[in-house]
């Protein structure tokens, strides 16, 4: 293989208010809870079905930080880029 990706693209709702934590050298970090939805008919039996997954996001860069502090809470709708991190 010649080279690799590491991309996710997250398009879903704030499950609760964003928490917002302070380090002792002065930065930031915003940690969010996003709810994204899957919607299908079950073939067998023509059902509507739904799954929601649950994502942890975590958010360093400072000017991104301030947007979350300003005009995110539970409930808003958000699109969110970034790349895996195993923490």
């Amino acid at each position: 293989m010649a080279g690799s990706v590491n991309k996710v693209i997250l398009v879903g709702n704030l499950g609760r208010d964003p928490e917002i934590r302070s380090f002792q050298n002065g930065g930031k970090v915003a940690n969010l809870r996003i709810a994204t939805s899957e919607n299908w008919k079950d073939r067998t039996t023509g059902e509507r079905k739904e799954r929601t997954e649950w994502h942890t996001v975590a958010i360093f860069n400072e000017g991104l930080v301030g947007v979350v502090e300003r005009y995110l809470k539970k409930g808003s709708k958000v699109y969110v880029e970034g790349q895996l991190e195993t923490r």
